[in-house]
């Protein structure tokens, strides 16, 4: 059995993941993580050097390396990736166990401002700029996390909390 955790950055994949992995006694790989390895590059440098283009690719491949893997696996994979090429029609087609992470605009926006010197993708942006940056991705992005099996709503809630529902869906 595969689990999949998609969802924006800061929603908790990768926690609720290794929670649940833990929980289920499986192996727990974070896409992002997985990819820095492979490639022997921090995703930043990948974006930085080689163009999204490039690493979308790697994403695709990597991902796909992943999903074909025999193991049972919980998967928790970038913000982006269900969003470009097949991935979605990929990781849907090899688990029927896909949960969307869900969290309100302003729950994302107080997780990430207390992180985004660690997040690429919003280390530029002014605090005030946050709310119009993620909003704008959320919607664009919500036709791909809507496709995921189950959505998990995450607002005030503790990660134990979302893994617990998580492992209350799975067979």
């Amino acid at each position: 059995m595969k689990v999949v955790l998609i969802g924006y950055m800061g929603s908790g994949k990768t926690t609720v993941g290794k929670l649940l992995a833990e929980e289920i006694n499986v192996e727990f790989i974070d896409l992002d993580d997985y990819i820095e390895a492979r490639l022997n590059a921090k995703i930043a440098h990948i974006f930085e050097t080689k163009g999204e283009l490039y690493f979308r690719k790697k994403e695709s491949e990597l991902l796909n390396e992943i999903l074909d893997d025999d193991r049972d696996l919980v998967i928790a994979v970038g913000g982006g990736t269900p969003c470009y090429g097949a991935n979605m029609d990929a990781i849907l087609e090899q688990t029927p166990q896909v949960f969307y992470l869900k969290l309100s605009i302003a729950s994302l926006i107080e997780r990430l401002h207390k992180e985004k010197d660690h997040r690429p993708l919003i280390a530029h942006l002014r605090d005030e700029d946050l709310p119009e940056f993620i909003g704008k991705h959320i919607f664009e992005r919500g036709i791909f996390y809507s496709r995921a099996n189950y959505t998990i709503p995450g607002d005030n809630k503790l990660p134990e909390a979302v893994k617990d529902e998580i492992l209350a869906l799975l067979p």
